[in-house]
């Protein structure tokens, strides 16, 4: 009998990339309800493979679910439908919850309900989920530092203080960084970790929890204004525009390549665990907005971004993955550079396919 993988959110960015570089012999299903934020024209994507199937629904019916598994008996599941968007989540946070947490919930009862409980679960979960993580303060002592308020943003409070001084980030690891959400978003992507975890538990389905730092390359959505901020710099400096920088420019941030992270969630599927397995993906190395906006003024040789003291509320002053353990558990790490190589790659994807417009 043929195996089938099914990818929710299969047309996504990550469900495309992933599907494209999976060594799978069996059955693709890919699940997506082609979001009009995400795919403008509801069509196919032409990134998906061919030979995936595409079901077009909302992981949140049960109904579809019913229907899906009357035909397909899933041998590993591959969970990547969700509402990102840290700012938007703020003012659709019910939208968010649906999604991430009862979509979720939805899947599961589904799977048990059908008897159809898969060998492997691997969840797409999210850097997210750690909020401002854990600081070292002069002495080196390890702390967890409180959420950046809007009133502390609003005075231009950037930094992490200690006595004074500026405290230096930790980076996320999993087995040692402890989550605490700073945004709505956040907290749904833990309580969907929290769901699966449990569930997985009790049924003795493996599952492989992957906390994904900033993903961006070439497919990414370029139309979707709250993710893709690589795609959104690209577009200002091609056209001559000077990009502008939130708080002082020296928030720090991941940059993961999509390609990258595909081969991690390829990893992940020819090595299953016996229980749980929590990973981050990134690339290991920081770089601030500001330094990512002077590269991509630079390839287009537009003017020096300003800094222009904006802020988000729910934002992070710092998120870098530790990826010793994926490199030790799955035997990947990441190979694109940001600014060498990256930047460059997404920048000539976005002009070869009339996206900077």
């Amino acid at each position: 009998m043929q195996e089938t993988m099914i990818i929710t959110g299969g047309a996504g960015f990550i469900g495309c990339a992933t599907a494209a570089r999976l060594g799978w012999h069996g059955k693709i299903v890919a699940v997506d309800n082609l979001h009009p934020q995400v795919h403008v024209t509801r069509d196919r994507p032409a990134a998906l493979p061919e030979r995936v199937e595409l079901i077009v629904g909302d992981v949140c019916d049960s109904s579809l679910w019913d229907d899906v598994l009357a035909e397909y008996t899933p041998s590993v599941v591959l969970h990547f439908a969700a509402e990102t968007g840290t700012a938007q989540s703020l003012t659709e946070s019910n939208r968010h919850a649906s999604v991430n947490v009862v979509g979720t919930t939805q899947m599961l009862d589904a799977f048990t309900r059908a008897g159809a409980l898969p060998s492997h679960i691997v969840l797409s979960s999210s850097r997210a989920v750690y909020g401002e993580g854990a600081w070292r303060n002069a002495t080196g002592t390890v702390f967890y530092p409180p959420l950046r308020s809007h009133e502390i943003l609003e005075r231009e409070g950037w930094d992490v203080l200690v006595e004074g001084e500026i405290a230096v980030p930790m980076p996320h690891r999993a087995s040692e960084i402890f989550p605490n959400p700073a945004s709505i978003y956040g907290a749904t992507k833990l309580a969907q970790e929290h769901v699966i975890k449990a569930w997985a538990a009790a049924m003795k389905v493996p599952a492989t929890i992957l906390r994904f730092q900033n993903v961006y390359g070439p497919g990414q959505s370029p139309f979707n204004p709250y993710t893709g901020i690589i795609n959104l710099f690209h577009r200002i400096a091609y056209n001559g525009g000077a990009i502008e920088v939130y708080e002082d420019g020296q928030i720090g941030r991941d940059f993961v390549f999509i390609d990258d992270v595909a081969d991690a969630v390829c990893a992940a599927v020819t090595r299953p665990p016996e229980g749980l397995r929590l990973l981050d993906v990134g690339s290991g190395s920081p770089t601030t907005i500001l330094d990512a906006a002077r590269h991509i003024a630079a390839l287009h040789g537009s003017p020096e971004p300003v800094i222009c003291g904006k802020f988000r509320d729910g934002d992070v002053r710092w998120a870098v993955a530790n990826v010793d353990d994926l490199e030790a558990q799955l035997g990947v790490r990441a190979q694109t550079e940001f600014l060498s190589t990256g930047a460059k790659l997404v920048g000539e994807w976005l002009i070869a396919n009339g996206f900077m417009k």
